[in-house]
This record gives C-alpha cells, sequence and structure tokens, in this order.
C-alpha cells in the first residue's frame, strides 16, 4: 500500500507537527507533501529526516516568513500535487491539506484540526486584529475569504473519512461540511514531564502573547490578588500590554526554553489558562506534571480537564467568562477546595492522551476505513 501524508507548512514544531510526528511513528515509508517547507536539516527529526514535495509557493518571495499571505493561492497550489499514484492519502488540515484532488479508487482520510477558523466563525475578530474589517482593504478580504469558504466546503466532498482533534472540533466539522467525524485526540508527550507532588505557592500562565490567549485578562486578575504570586512565560505580540498591567506580584519571564517551562510547570500550585481551545496542549503537560489547571470552561478544555465541581477524580476548575471577575472567583473557589484535587488524578488523566494511545487508536481507524473502503469497491 503506498501512502501519501499532505501536511501545509513545514516552519516549526507545534501542535500539528506533533500531530504529524506521530501518524510518520505509524507509517515511517509514507511520502510526504506539503504547501511550503523551510525546516532546517538540524530541525526534520521528527519528520524522520524525509525530503517533501512542495508547490510552487516555496518559491515565491518572502514565503519563508510571509507563507500565509499566500492564503488565496494555497488552494490552487495544494491541487497540484499529484497523487494519483497513491492508495491512501492521510491529510493533516488546519487550512488547504483537504483539498487535494483523489480518485474514486483512493482512500482520503483527513484530520481537521479545525475548519478554516478565519473563514468561517471566527471570520469578523480575525479582520478585526488585522486591521480589515473596514474600508477597500477589508471589503477584498472579506470576498477573499467567501471565496475560500465556497472552496473549503466543495473540497469536503472529496475527502471519505474526517477525524477531529475532539468533540468540539467534530461539532464544527458537522455545522460547516455537514459530515460526521471519529474524534482522536492528539498526542501530548507526557513522558516528558514528570509528576511532581510537593507545590510552591506560584501560579503559572504559559503561552505565545497573542490575543485569543487572553493572558491579559489572567495578569490583570491577579493584579487584583496582590496575596497571589504569578509567574508568566512567553514572548509575542501582546507582551507590552501585558507588561503595562502587572503588579509586583507577577513576573514575567518572556520566552523560555522547555527545560526552564517544564520547571516551573512542575513547581506551581496551579496552571492557569484563558483561551477557548480545539484542543490545548500545554494544559495537558501541566496536569502530566501533577499540576491542577484553572481554566476557561469552553471549547475543547471541557474534555481535557476533570472539573472539581462533577468529577470524582477533578484536574481542575473552570471558569464561566473571559473576565477578570471570573478568573479570580475560579481562583479563590479553588483555594478553598484545593485538597479536593491531588497530582495523581492530575497525571492520570494526562496519560488518557500519550502519544502510544494515539499511534495505536489511528492505526486501527485506518485500518477499518481502508477495509470498509475496498469491501465497498467490490461489491
Amino acid at each position: 500500500m503506498r501512502i501519501a501524508i499532505i501536511h501545509e507548512w513545514l516552519v516549526t514544531y507545534s501542535g500539528s507537527e506533533r500531530v504529524l510526528e506521530q501518524i510518520l511513528a505509524v507509517y515511517p515509508d509514507a511520502d510526504l507533501f506539503c504547501v511550503i517547507d523551510f525546516l532546517d536539516n538540524q530541525n526534520r527529526e521528527f519528520i524522520l529526516g524525509k525530503k517533501t514535495t512542495t508547490t510552487f509557493i516555496q518559491h515565491l518571495p518572502k514565503a519563508r516568513s510571509k507563507y500565509r499571505s499566500y492564503l488565496p493561492l494555497m488552494p490552487l497550489a495544494i491541487e497540484q500535487l499529484d497523487l494519483s499514484n497513491y492508495d491512501l492519502v492521510i491529510s493533516s488540515n488546519h487550512a488547504v491539506a483537504k483539498g487535494v484532488l483523489t480518485g474514486p479508487d483512493q482512500l482520503h482520510i483527513s484530520c481537521i484540526y479545525s475548519p478554516i477558523r478565519y473563514a468561517w466563525d471566527l471570520q469578523h475578530q480575525y479582520l478585526k486584529y488585522a486591521g480589515l474589517d473596514g474600508g477597500v482593504k477589508g471589503w477584498l478580504a472579506k470576498w477573499i475569504l467567501h471565496k475560500i469558504r465556497l472552496w473549503d466546503s466543495r473540497t469536503a466532498n472529496g475527502v471519505d473519512s474526517f477525524i477531529a482533534i475532539s468533540h468540539f472540533i467534530a461539532r464544527r466539522i458537522k455545522k460547516v461540511y455537514r459530515r460526521e467525524s471519529t474524534v482522536i485526540y492528539p498526542p501530548v508527550d507526557i513522558h516528558a514531564f514528570t509528576q511532581v507532588d510537593i507545590k510552591e505557592s506560584f501560579y503559572l500562565a504559559a503561552s505565545r502573547l497573542v490575543p485569543y490567549k487572553r493572558i491579559d485578562l489572567i495578569v490583570e486578575a491577579f493584579s487584583k490578588m496582590p496575596d497571589r504570586r504569578l509567574v508568566v512565560i512567553g514572548d509575542g505580540p501582546e507582551f507590552d500590554k501585558v507588561r503595562e498591567k502587572a503588579k509586583k506580584n507577577i513576573e514575567l519571564l518572556g520566552y523560555q526554553e522547555f527545560e526552564v517551562l517544564k520547571d516551573y510547570m512542575q513547581r506551581a500550585r496551579a496552571f492557569v489558562y484563558a483561551a477557548e481551545e480545539d484542543f490545548g496542549i500545554i494544559p495537558l503537560e501541566a496536569q502530566a506534571c501533577g499540576t491542577p489547571v484553572v481554566a476557561y470552561g469552553k471549547g475543547a478544555l471541557l474534555e481535557t480537564i476533570r472539573d472539581l465541581a462533577s468529577h470524582e477524580e477533578p484536574t481542575g476548575v473552570f471558569f464561566s467568562s473571559q473576565t477578570v471577575e471570573s478568573i479570580r472567583d475560579a481562583v479563590e473557589y479553588f483555594e478553598r477546595n484545593i485538597e479536593g484535587i491531588t497530582p495523581e488524578a492530575c497525571r492520570k488523566n494526562a496519560e488518557r492522551f500519550a502519544p502510544e494511545i494515539f499511534r495505536e487508536s489511528f492505526a486501527r481507524l485506518v485500518e477499518h476505513e481502508y477495509e470498509q473502503f475496498h469491501k465497498a469497491m467490490n461489491t
């Protein structure tokens, strides 16, 4: 069986690349295709050092740093990849990968991180953040996104089986594509983290400092709780805004290497997270350290954190809205009930998302779908 794996862009190692890494661990002989590939030689270990087949966007000006600006061309680019010699096509998709062209004798399985956020339900937020919610440029951006939505809907018909990374995303797939999907949670490298039972007094927040992560809200909330210490790890365009809101009880460390982040995560009293996530890896990494999570109770975090208010083996506390008051209330509730959450429960919950569980679930689904596909072909 010849297998092709399609990933959108290879420029760094983040959430979707962790999934790709584990898919390649299951199918190490597969060929790898992508829109662009700018990984350095020393960073190609997670793709097994493979050479990739890329598209014409690879050769366009500033493609390495401004590749997202070429989104209007990506549907055309992805359709130029010739996959006609493959029996199984697996697309790793949060934008255009599922749009590859396949024939009636080829099984296409698409792992969806989310339908294109900035073209569907989050269009208005993204355009506002980009300063494109008005004027001629705004009109042009909306027209382009309208065309992308039409293309995105049409290309869903070329997928034989959808995988969703959470039930939250499965609902989005149903809403946008009118298709059912199988939920397989992404892998979390829990083996890189050690459970630590003795915690210190500080809270930890860590992520890239971009608007939707709402680190500013966390900092503002702790600024109004001077007896609670907060450590913030991460850098990004919101850093100055966050720094302006920080009081003496808040320490901003900026970007830190993994080992430093892990050390703080293992020692923290709790990890605080205010984003609405499609899955959310870092709250699970905190739980792998035996560290409870105080999180926004919406999106896929409802699937990955066990609430103190409703679960026999809780791993965290939810706040109901992205407001300073809601975060403060959740922290105080956590403090009053901290004995109800154990490091053992946190670690046990994180173990549900181990890489080996992902690999087993993914391989089992592909085997089943391939068998059913060929059975249908022969009837």
